[in-house]
């Protein structure tokens, strides 16, 4: 098919992602050509329908990287952040009771007094508005689905064509693509991002670092009860429902008018085909210890989403000739504080400065090296580093001796400024980890109530997901061959239950299985594009403003 050439348009800098690290990288650019009396021409181009549509977090955000990017955010009017943590507990739960752990046995950097709990959304809503004030040009609902190479360079990005139907062809409302080009193009696009993938690959960007870790976080948004409400109440626990060798854990977050986030982390490296970390939430919410909160309330929100859990041992080279990544992009979460936003704000500063500098040099297309050299350095290193162990540790040795080994190198790190394990290799890789189907007790799950537990679909509902139905496929299966022979008949089909939104399904029929792929259901968490035993299948964008609209979450 002969496609019309694509307009273009020239800037100093395009950004892929509207989250905060890509809109912290926007502001820093302004705000260094401010200070130096120079211009310089940001877009960043945001595949939901508008800015923080696909954003999704726990959260309680660590407010150091707005401290740092806007010093007046507190006393803003239009702040996104208002509640402060006033309580931090921890539980350890088994299938009828649980245990508080003491505070003073958790490291210092552990502790949430002085954090904000919140909608991570509506910061990078808060971050958008901030940023077009200083002018950066920001487009949403255009999901950049090419990167554009010549000789060897990043030369920006092309978005996606509209109005092309699910056989490929254009169909009336078709409309090409743009070509977005920069000096610099800066990749922010979350975890597991389809054109960081790429660049990764084709630069080899992981070459020295560690293979990425993965896990699911699946949220719920509750408006509970007056009286059942803790403004700032911050709960986290592990155990129960999952088993010992399986690792993850849950937050419950109270916040702004009788506002309750929970949530569910499995992390990606489990071994039973038959778990599904969706109907792990559904039974968590049913423990003793924590149903309570939930009863006379509405469940109002729902979603999921991929959390890179690999930390300072696997982030990969930051920077490639016209590139760079940022945030979450790069896996700078630190996985026992589930928080990663301020390093996602922090590291769009850190390259926005190394990136103004080499555009005052007059530079263009070249590798901003120093920006990969100086991160370790900084406060995104040491938030890291300090914590690199914890993760393989609990991998290792599962979780109540993990755990416990992973809280004694963070007290060795905070008291002296070192770890007796080095730093850890993480193992497999998250898809290497499933075992097959005739080697594991399967698991089972109770029915939903529709009262505090519930099904995928009007799970789904609740996350506002909308895809245009009449166009190409976004899960793109590699060999479906080889999808019936492994996934389904090696494994049990675990697609069907790693999937949070229902888009997998192995249907029998008097003609044999067949693989269906409900693709308008998908929240865009890329948890099958992480685990698929085989990586057969390729999570790449919808057309534009597919996907998930979050609100406050």
């Amino acid at each position: 098919m002969d496609l019309p050439a694509r307009e273009s348009m020239e800037f100093d800098v395009v950004i892929v992602g509207a989250g905060p690290a890509g809109l912290a990288t926007a502001i820093r650019l302004k705000q260094d050509a401010a200070e130096a009396g120079a211009d310089v021409s940001v877009v960043v181009v945001e595949k939901g329908s508008e800015v923080g549509a696909h954003i999704l977090s726990g959260a309680v955000i660590d407010p150091s990287g707005l401290d740092r990017l806007l010093p007046d955010w507190r006393t803003d009017p239009d702040r996104p952040l208002k509640t402060q943590v006033t309580g931090d507990e921890f539980l350890y739960l088994g299938p009828a009771g649980g245990m508080r752990m003491p505070n003073l046995l958790m490291p210092k950097l552990m502790d949430n007094h002085g954090n904000f709990v919140g909608s991570l959304g509506n910061v990078a809503r808060y971050l958008g508005r901030k940023a077009e004030e200083l002018g950066v040009e920001i487009y949403p609902g255009f999901p950049a689905s090419e990167v554009l190479v010549e000789d060897g360079k990043v030369v920006g990005i092309a978005t996606g064509d509209m109005g092309i139907d699910r056989n490929g062809e254009p169909n009336a409302n078709y409309t090409r693509g743009m070509e977005l080009r920069a000096k610099y193009t800066i990749f922010a696009e979350g975890a597991r991002g389809s054109l960081t993938k790429q660049m990764v690959e084709r630069f080899k960007l992981n070459q020295n670092s560690d293979h990425q870790k993965y896990g699911i976080g699946i949220k719920e948004l509750w408006q509970v009860k007056p009286e059942k409400h803790r403004p700032g109440l911050v709960r986290h626990s592990m155990g129960w429902p999952l088993q010992n060798d399986t690792g993850g854990g849950s937050w419950l977050y109270h916040f702004d008018d009788n506002l309750v986030s929970v949530g569910f982390v499995v992390h990606l490296n489990y071994k039973n085909p038959t778990l599904s970390p969706f109907d792990e939430f559904q039974r968590f919410k049913t423990h003793p210890m924590i149903r309570d909160v939930f009863e006379g309330g509405k469940r109002i929100g729902y979603g999921a989403r991929a959390i890179m859990e690999g930390g300072w041992q696997s982030v990969p080279r930051l920077s490639f000739p016209g590139g760079c990544l940022v945030g979450d992009s790069a896996g700078f979460v630190n996985v026992p504080r589930i928080k990663g936003s301020h390093n996602a704000i922090l590291s769009g500063m850190l390259c926005a400065d190394h990136v103004f500098e080499a555009l005052q040099a007059g530079r263009a297309h070249d590798e901003i090296s120093s920006y990969e050299k100086s991160w370790r350095s900084t406060a995104i290193g040491a938030d890291l580093k300090r914590v690199r162990n914890v993760k393989p540790l609990w991998s290792k040795f599962g979780t109540a001796l993990g755990v416990a080994l992973g809280g004694l190198d963070m007290w060795m790190n905070q008291l002296l400024g070192w770890s007796p394990f080095g730093t850890l290799k993480h193992g497999k890789a998250d898809y290497e980890c499933l075992l097959p189907l005739a080697e594991v007790t399967p698991l089972k799950y109770d029915r939903p109530d529709g009262v505090l537990t519930f099904d995928k679909l009007s799970s789904v509902f609740l996350s506002n997901t909308n895809h245009e139905e009449d166009q190409p496929p976004h899960l793109k299966v590699k060999d479906p061959q080889l999808q019936k022979k492994s996934e389904h008949d090696t494994y049990g089909g675990p697609s069907q239950l790693y999937c949070p939104a229902g888009v997998y399904e192995w249907v029998e029929s008097e003609d044999g299985v067949r693989y269906q792929i409900n693709a308008q259901n998908c929240v865009h968490c890329k948890t099958c594009d992480i685990k698929d035993p085989n990586q057969n299948i390729n999570w790449v964008t919808p057309e534009g403003g597919g996907g998930p609209n979050y609100v406050n979450m």
